[in-house]
């Protein structure tokens, strides 16, 4: 273990929030005015159009916008976001913060981190943000729900056009 410490010492970087676009997705500012946007690690937030979507931005924001943070990249996603662990205040995890305030899932299908998984169940008994709406849905359940509607209309659009075109 004393081996890795350096290397993730070594990987992590630096740069100020200037933006919150939701929960779990922040812009950097980096050395030479680059911008990196981050997907956070470990914790999938409620989207803007659903419930809560504004509270975890909120949270967000309130905990490291304008603030210097430090990152580890671990990955990318399938949008070539960088996935990231990102502290802040020293040594708060901000994944394990949102989910430990109720403002989002711990994101277990990609994250192997039990302890988050013990800090959601908590946040739900305790009925603290989010879990306080007894129909609280999943961020990747919305997603698939919108993209099944978003099918939906088309078939309907194209059936309606179908018998637009026969009745001419």
């Amino acid at each position: 273990m004393s081996l890795l410490f350096p290397a993730i010492l070594f990987s992590q970087t630096s740069g100020k929030v200037i933006k919150v676009s939701d929960g779990d997705t922040i812009t950097i500012l980096l050395k030479g005015n680059k911008q990196k946007k981050l997907r956070l690690a470990d914790v999938d937030c409620p989207e803007n159009g659903q419930a809560f979507g504004k509270n975890a931005k909120q949270f967000t924001s309130g905990q490291v916008f304008g603030k210097t943070v430090k990152f580890t990249e671990t990955s990318t996603d399938r949008y070539g976001r960088s996935i990231a662990k990102v502290y802040y205040d020293k040594d708060k995890y901000l994944s394990k913060e949102l989910i430990k305030a109720g403002m989002g899932w711990w994101y277990f299908s990609y994250s192997k981190d039990n302890s988050l998984g013990k800090l959601q169940q908590k946040a739900q008994q305790n009925k603290i943000g989010l879990w306080q709406d007894v129909h609280a849905m999943a961020p990747w359940d919305y997603r698939k729900m919108k993209r099944e509607q978003s099918k939906n209309k088309k078939i309907e659009a194209s059936k309606a056009q179908t018998k637009t075109n026969k009745a001419v």
